[in-house]
């Protein structure tokens, strides 16, 4: 029989939020109980306790990611300059850049955005990860053409919610971002995600610049649009992109916002009454110049929050880890923000909860 041994880190983390077990006894197998390390000590007298490291418990996610951009170069700079360099990029995105980078992101539970038909059909059928794969839609289009785009993505959803396996990638919709739908478009995708029963994820107040388009029909947004010819008369003036989305029914508990930076206190309030929640990318908002949401309001809301790396295009690397340790030099606590990318993660995908227990095999198990 293997020497019990009691291991520990320095965050514990089951799976359930506000557990306060620190501890569990293994026999180098699978795990035999869970508790405080006192009491375990107190019970197994003869297990050696070992450290494992930082964290020990259930699998972090990144919840939010481009990887068909895997090719691209960390941009720095503002906002609408972003937008031009992802167009510039459009040749390069597709399956190679997006294998290239699944092998640079740690985690295997991911939520990937991908915009090429390929892509998704590789994390269908071929990825060893898991999580929730996201078909990107966007387009500012006639009312004839926006009935094409929908009946096409009901198509390629159908065949793609086919393709699924148990345990493996899901399916889910992302209407890209408020400026870069019609209302018509934007209804129609989220009212065929909730027919398909699809989690969606939508970019929405990412930035100043968006807030200026949406409030006021100014800022270096609204010069992109008109410099670029596209319509900058079909969304109502005035609302913030939370009360837009909100006004034309696009919120609700399928919804998990990306970003969500620029917002006030009504904004989170909005959210959290239709039961959206968020995914925050950090570091990529820092790049672009945007700030870090306000998380305190999202808390006192009871708005849930996991952690992105957004692309390689805005984040220096696609390892969620890397958001934790930016927010503890920014004054979080690692002990919460690790629960975001843990435990919350899971419900913001849509995915059942991961929990570990007695019985358990040691190998369900993250540690670093």
């Amino acid at each position: 029989m293997n020497e019990l041994e009691l291991w520990t880190a320095d965050l514990f983390h089951e799976g359930s939020p506000g557990s306060s077990n620190d501890a569990l006894l293994t026999n180098g197998t699978i795990i035999l109980d869970i508790g405080s390390l006192h009491d375990l000590q107190h019970s197994y007298p003869n297990a050696k306790p070992i450290w494992k490291g930082a964290y020990l418990g259930v699998p972090l996610v990144n919840s939010h990611t481009h990887l068909d951009l895997g090719y691209a170069k960390t941009f720095r700079g503002p906002f609408d300059e972003f937008i031009r360099y992802v167009i510039s990029l459009s040749g390069q995105r597709g399956l190679d850049a997006a294998a290239s980078a699944f092998g640079k992101v740690p985690q295997s539970i991911v939520g990937d955005i991908a915009s090429r038909p390929e892509v998704v059909d590789w994390w269908l059928l071929e990825t060893r990860g898991s999580g929730v794969v996201y078909w990107e839609v966007l387009g500012l289009l006639p009312p004839e053409k926006e009935n094409e785009l929908l009946q096409l993505t009901r198509s390629r959803l159908e065949r793609w919610k086919s393709m699924e396996k148990s345990g493996g990638p899901q399916i889910g919709l992302s209407p890209h971002a408020p400026y870069s739908l019609s209302p018509s478009l934007m209804i129609g995708l989220v009212e065929l995600a909730h027919d398909m029963g699809l989690p969606l994820q939508i970019h929405a107040a990412e930035s100043p610049a968006e807030h200026d388009f949406f409030v006021r029909r100014t800022g270096p947004l609204y010069d992109l649009f008109k410099s670029q010819g596209w319509p900058v008369d079909m969304h109502p003036k005035g609302l913030s992109p939370v009360a837009y989305l909100a006004d034309i029914g696009a919120l609700g508990e399928q919804v998990t916002l990306v970003h969500g930076v620029q917002v006030n206190e009504e904004d989170v309030r909005i959210i959290s009454q239709f039961g959206s929640r968020l995914v925050s990318c950090p570091r990529s908002n820092e790049h672009l110049g945007a700030g870090l949401p306000p998380y305190d309001l999202y808390k006192k809301h009871n708005v849930n929050i996991s952690l992105g790396t957004d692309s390689i295009a805005s984040a220096p690397s696609l390892d969620v880890r890397d958001e934790l340790k930016f927010l503890a030099k920014h004054g979080y606590d690692m002990a919460e923000t690790v629960t975001w990318a843990a435990g919350n993660a899971y419900h913001n995908l849509s995915l059942p909860p991961v929990t570990f227990s007695p019985g358990d095999p040691i190998s369900k198990l993250e540690i670093w």
